[in-house]
């Protein structure tokens, strides 16, 4: 993350997507923290603004500061146990969408590449084969464009930056990122990832639900 005093998160209204007695689907902007960090600088949030207006919200999730897309609360502890069981046992089915520098071949496969942090340049993430662990993530081109492409990923992990190291491995920063975007793929007004879909089983009754943000990019 950039230093704390680069964050100058946006001041959108909290965009619900759905809410209920036990669960609270909202769209998180890109540039803002899901949770509080380190020192007052970084005590704007997601979770926070929520439960300015939701007291009872809980966290089950994180999506990077600077990454957008659909984001599940819950509403009860009894539903924050079920959700975070659900993403602990990956039968939550989440996915993004990207831009990425260059053109990606094949248009669709599979990156297993183990991933741990990079110690000397943490928060950065790296693979490592040796003491990685083990993290998987599909990939499907959806078009291509002047220089980059927009892909559908599949996260199968939930590991730290999957999905940007991921890109990164193959040869295909996501545009804006910044941390593992270099030169002209740096110079965007935001980091091209986000999380479009999310489906989850309702705590209560255990039906499937699918929630949808489209990218805004």
């Amino acid at each position: 993350m950039a230093p704390s005093s680069d964050y100058t998160p946006p001041q959108d209204p909290l965009d619900i997507l759905h809410h209920d007695a036990e669960i609270l689907i909202v769209n998180k902007p890109a540039g803002l923290l899901s949770v509080p960090g380190r020192g007052e600088q970084l005590a704007d949030c997601l979770l926070t603004r929520i439960q300015a207006v939701f007291p009872d919200a809980l966290l089950v999730h994180r999506l990077d500061r600077d990454t957008s897309g659909v984001m599940v609360f819950a509403m009860t502890p009894h539903a924050q146990r079920h959700l975070s069981m659900q993403f602990e046992k990956r039968t939550t089915k989440k996915v993004y969408v990207a831009r990425i520098a260059g053109h990606l071949d094949p248009r669709s496969g599979t990156v297993e590449a183990p991933l741990i942090v990079d110690w000397p340049n943490r928060p950065r993430q790296m693979v490592c084969h040796e003491t990685g662990k083990p993290a998987m993530t599909e990939w499907r081109v959806v078009k291509y464009g002047d220089g980059e492409s927009r892909v559908r990923l599949t996260p199968h992990t939930g590991r730290t930056h999957q999905l940007r190291v991921h890109m990164l491995s193959l040869g295909h920063a996501i545009l804006g990122d910044p941390l593992y975007a270099t030169g002209a793929a740096l110079d965007h007004d935001r980091m091209m990832l986000h999380s479009e879909d999310l489906r989850i089983k309702h705590p209560n009754s255990n039906e499937s639900l699918k929630f949808r943000a489209k990218a805004p990019f």
